[in-house]
């Protein structure tokens, strides 16, 4: 039987190249490859961004009713078949169904959102600014766009980019993950079906190939990237020294802090949660929780409880909590880090290392893992894991906490555990952090907020999706206007002009 491979999408419709390269896509859980995913030359890229330069000459100028009518039936398409996507991407990624049907949930907001472009895209308008003259702005759309998405949301993270984008009037090129590319040309084929005319949406495969060539082509006019920090740094270089506008979201090393006046049991079932919900490959998760003062012992203990509880299989199995992780290397890596911080003294209470699951013996599977007394220069602790591994660093009172976590290069998400109203408030406003949680450990922001870190997570001045991706897929343009009367005396003067 001959390898499913997985083609491109350019001008609506599917694009193979028998020339081109190939890599696999893993099944997580079994450990076998289950398709083949071209990878993209130069001049596959090329031919995507010609198609999408030439579309935006027409979807520009479509009224905001007709770019609203294909988004709401997208919209529709999507919500009708959410459990099909949800099946792609546990199949390719190995998170369990339900964590998948979340992520098209979460996804599909931000469709919703851009199905509201109208109200969100309007200008400002003042009258009579000077005798006779009138002032307004209004908003334009930029051109080709290109999105370079991760693998671990293969199909919410593309869904902030390209609804909003093409919502706005621009058209796109979509530049997935690899390891786990089939939910996003389904997308397109979607949004083709729901009326989005020929080269308004490309999806092209690749790795560093097509990345360089989307970010060194001269008609794609904006970037928008989530993955690694040195990858987000190396994007957002390149693509400024071209003239780009560039967003590029990179890593995280997010902290929990459990005060000592929080609900332990609470802070414990959230933290399990945050950390080894998806196997802990978010960029969200929870990797090191802090635990402050004389209540550390007795988190770890209920901690522990609940990272022993989880149940590991395929995400496929209803009764899995976690699935695997996305691929071999990944795999390995994962565990290199534990042994590492066990070769540097840290304690590990529960270990996730060697765990094999019943009837999927060669799936790449890492066991909730706990590690406690780490501290800051622990390879476990200044390391992206994006595994199922949370670090535990104890220190004396919330003003360490946060001193700890300021100290940390990156900012993208952080929570505090606490009834104190007073210690919660000085928590928000002292973390360099851009999205923060109370009792709440993954505060990914919905739909109509922006999404975004500080410091090392977020290389470029807007966050994505929400009212600043409204921003960055347009440009503003002020006009003056006046409209003289036959035979009116003129004013034309040499001075600077100015109100009167």
């Amino acid at each position: 039987m001959s390898t499913r491979v997985i083609p491109h999408w350019i001008n609506n419709s599917p694009q193979h190249d028998p020339h081109n390269s190939t890599s696999p896509v893993w099944n997580p859980a079994t450990g076998e490859m289950q398709a083949e995913v071209v990878l993209a030359t130069g001049s596959v890229v090329d031919d995507a961004v010609r198609s999408a330069a030439e579309a935006f000459a027409l979807w520009s100028e479509e009224s905001l009713a007709a770019r609203t009518k294909v988004m709401f039936a997208f919209r529709e398409i999507i919500n009708s078949r959410a459990g099909q996507l949800a099946e792609i991407i546990s199949d390719e990624h190995g998170k369990v169904l339900s964590d998948a049907a979340g992520e098209v949930q979460r996804g599909l907001e931000v469709v919703e959102f851009a199905c509201s472009l109208p109200t969100l895209t309007k200008g400002a308008y003042s009258d009579q600014v000077s005798g006779g003259v009138d002032s307004y702005t209004f908003r334009q759309p930029l051109g080709v766009c290109a999105g370079i998405t991760p693998f671990n949301f293969p199909a919410m993270v593309p869904m902030w980019m390209f609804p909003v984008a093409i919502a706005c009037g621009n058209t796109f090129v979509l530049k997935p993950s690899e390891r786990d590319p089939s939910a996003s040309v389904l997308l397109a084929e979607w949004f083709a079906e729901a009326g989005l005319p020929p080269g308004v949406l490309n999806v092209v495969h690749g790795d560093k190939v097509a990345v360089d060539a989307l970010l060194d082509h001269d008609d794609v006019a904006a970037v928008s990237f989530v993955g690694s920090t040195p990858i987000a740094q190396y994007v957002h270089g390149r693509a400024t020294v071209n003239r780009k506008r560039v967003q590029a979201l990179g890593g995280a090393k997010n902290h929990a802090v459990v005060l000592p006046d929080a609900d332990m049991q609470f802070a414990a079932e959230q933290l399990a949660a945050a950390a080894f919900g998806s196997a802990g490959e978010r960029c969200m998760a929870i990797s090191a929780a802090v635990a402050v003062g004389a209540e550390a012992d007795r988190l770890m203990e209920q901690v522990d409880a609940q990272a022993r509880s989880i149940t590991v299989g395929s995400g496929r199995d209803a009764s899995s909590e976690m699935g695997p992780i996305v691929t071999p290397e990944s795999r390995d890596r994962i565990v290199g880090l534990i042994d590492s911080g066990e070769a540097q003294g840290a304690e590990i209470r529960v270990d996730g290392r060697g765990l094999v699951v019943p009837g999927y013996e060669n799936g790449f599977f890492v066991g909730p893992t706990v590690i406690d007394r780490v501290d800051t220069s622990m390879d476990v602790y200044t390391n992206e894991i994006f595994g199922p591994v949370l670090s535990v660093v104890r220190v004396d009172d919330v003003g360490a906490a946060i001193d700890l976590i300021n100290s940390n290069p990156y900012g993208n998400g952080t929570a505090v555990f606490t009834n104190s109203g007073a210690a919660a408030r000085r928590f928000v406003r002292g973390v360099h952090v851009g999205m923060v949680g109370v009792n709440v450990p993954v505060p990914v922001p919905m739909a109509f907020h922006s999404f975004g870190g500080w410091k090392d997570s977020l290389f470029g001045e807007h966050h994505v999706h929400g009212p600043e991706g409204v921003e960055f897929y347009t440009r503003a343009k002020v006009v003056t206007q006046r409209w003289p009367e036959s035979g009116m005396p003129g004013d034309a003067s040499f001075d600077m002009p100015t109100a009167r």
